[in-house]
């Protein structure tokens, strides 16, 4: 007899199965990818749906597939479910095998357009009379039913604004699931979705059924696959010089299908694979699976390119040193960086990125306005940062993005993703492997759990240059940005009794640019002298008490005393308080 291995959510469904204590189950997760079939040596790839029919649901006497684009299909058991509907049309009057009668067989007979129906009312209403025939039928028969894009059959949402037909699609779903005469009769049925939180709650949150990840693969999956493809494909070697264990590791995060689509895209258009092929390959691939929820920040900068913030440099480097000897009981779990607009705090994150040697991502838009989408988006990306393995997850505007622990939106959308990145946040199982950074300046709206120790451990203030000299570093760090070279010895006066952000600075060098490249020719001016008369006309932000704001609460938000300017690393905790109180009266 052959030897089968089985994959691991496969051996758990077995388990469970064996035990009889349900007979529903959801597989979701990397649900469209293949599965590796191991039979002694040998190892095929198959869809998942496949993978169910011809292994784990063999030993099934009727396997019934369905999904709303392809309706009924029978993988197994043709000539069983023909007669039943020769029974259903008997004692319902309908006629759904009239039009069969002359097919040469029963599998061409359901193949027959229009036999089955698609309409998800009339498919599962067959298919739930069918289920019920085996469960009281009197000599032992077996039957599987695997539901396919099982969200369009039972979507997420409010019962009171689900349609009738909807509510009736799921009480039928729950009914398999907790009629204990299924799990006795021999009845199993597999509701297959990427997103857990695509389904309705109702479902998706039932004791009576199975809830199964399926995981993109990792490592040793990659490898072994890869092998497969290059023995079959051998010259797949003379493109790839890169070992299998080097190629798997850069494809983590990625499905086998689209580690097989790579592979092809190569040898189909006589490219090497490089380095430099398979980060572009997984950029794009990974961005298209989380349909542009998460980007990629690929930066050629480093802290070098930050001027000023030598403590925070500072810190930040040795924690990029960490991470590249992968001593990860010694890394934060995440950082929470703030400070007034200005300080640059985007900027010195994508600094941070050439500098920590591992893929850095960036959180965007995940919200959708249908419900149970933004969590279905949400559980999506959860699953993309746990393949890539190592990861850094950058959060813009995190005030805006996390939700909210309580709120008065009816939907109750903020609070679920709230509750959502808590607990993603605080399980140190992902302590060095996902590693968290919020940008804000108002970190005051972020919530208290959020930025607690053990999910952003290290808050780092940033705050505007305070010296002279630090003002003239960020003044040249702001013009080489910006494609202008200026000596300190060129920067004209500089009104420094105001105080002035990087923005600010950017927004004198911009102006100037401008003023330069509209003048005529026979009246231009030197760089130089159209920057000091800009300078001179400068206007400080009417909203200075704001700003100031933002400066304390990024200091009351400080962990470590070495990132704060002398002015405030001597202000006690009560003195914090009453100036953020002094100015949030003054400011609104």
């Amino acid at each position: 007899m052959a030897k089968v291995t089985f994959p691991e959510w496969a051996q758990l469904m077995r388990a469970i199965f064996r035990s009889s204590t349900v007979s529903q189950f959801i597989l979701y997760g990397n649900i469209n990818d293949y599965v590796g079939h191991k039979s002694d040596n040998d190892t095929k790839y198959l869809p998942l749906k496949e993978y169910l029919n011809t292994v784990l649901l063999a030993p099934f006497e009727v396997v019934i597939s369905y999904d709303r684009g392809q309706g009924i299909q029978l993988l197994k058991g043709e000539r069983i479910f023909f007669e039943f509907l020769r029974i259903f049309d008997y004692y319902h009057g309908t006629k759904i095998v009239s039009s069969a009668t002359t097919a040469n067989s029963t599998a061409s007979a359901l193949s027959v357009d229009n036999l089955l129906p698609k309409n998800p009312v009339q498919a599962l209403e067959i298919i739930d009379r069918f289920l019920n025939s085996v469960k009281n039928a009197k000599s032992s028969q077996s039957a599987a039913v695997i539901i396919d894009y099982a969200h369009f059959i039972a979507p997420q949402g409010e019962m009171v604004n689900l349609s009738s037909d909807i509510g009736s699609q799921i009480i039928k779903i729950l009914n398999w699931a907790e009629d204990a005469s299924y799990r006795e009769s021999g009845v199993v049925t597999c509701l297959l979705t990427e997103n857990l939180n695509d389904i309705h709650y109702l479902i998706s949150g039932s004791a009576h059924n199975a809830k199964i990840r399926i995981d993109l693969p990792g490592v040793a999956e990659i490898i072994e696959f890869t092998e497969s493809l290059f023995r079959s494909e051998p010259a797949f070697v003379d493109y790839c010089k890169f070992d299998t264990k080097y190629f798997a590791e850069r494809m983590l995060g990625l499905s086998l299908v689209a580690i097989r689509t790579t592979l092809f895209r190569a040898i189909r258009n006589g490219l090497e694979i490089t380095a430099e092929f398979l980060a572009e390959i997984k950029k794009e691939s990974i961005e298209k699976e989380a349909a542009g929820k998460l980007e990629f920040l690929e930066s050629n900068l480093t802290l070098d390119n930050v001027a000023g913030h030598q403590a925070v440099k500072s810190w930040l480097r040795k924690d990029a040193k960490l991470m590249k000897q992968g001593i990860s009981a010694a890394l934060p779990m995440g950082y929470l960086i703030s400070g007034r607009i200005g300080t640059g705090k985007t900027w010195l994150v994508k600094c941070f990125a050439g500098e920590c040697g591992i893929p850095f991502v960036e959180l965007k838009n995940f919200r959708d306005k249908w419900v149970g989408a933004t969590e279905g988006n949400l559980e999506k990306i959860f699953a993309i940062l746990h393949a890539l393995g190592n990861v850094v997850v950058f959060v813009d505007e995190a005030d805006q993005v996390t939700g909210k622990r309580t709120t008065n939106d009816e939907t109750g959308i903020s609070g679920r993703v709230y509750a959502m990145l808590a607990k993603e946040m605080s399980d140190t199982a992902n302590r060095g492997k996902i590693f968290w950074i919020f940008a804000t300046s108002r970190p005051d709206l972020v919530e208290i759990d959020l930025k607690r120790q053990g999910r952003l451990d290290v808050h780092i203030p940033l705050f505007p240059p305070e010296s002279d000299e630090e003002k003239k570093q960020l003044f040249i760090a702001m013009a080489h940005k910006l494609g202008i070279q200026l000596k300190e010895g060129e920067i004209p006066y500089l009104p420094y009794t105001c105080t002035m952000g990087g923005n600010e600075i950017e927004g004198l060098l911009v102006r100037t640019l401008r003023i330069h490249a509209l003048q005529q020719e026979s009246e231009r001016k030197p760089f130089g002298e159209i920057l000091e008369n800009v300078i001179a006309d400068f206007k400080p932000s009417a909203h200075t008490k704001r700003l100031e704001l933002m400066d304390y609460l990024a200091v009351k938000e400080c962990t470590d005393s070495c990132f704060l300017p002398q002015r405030f690393a001597e202000l006690t905790v009560d003195e914090i308080e009453a100036k953020i109180k002094e100015l949030k009266g003054e400011s609104y």
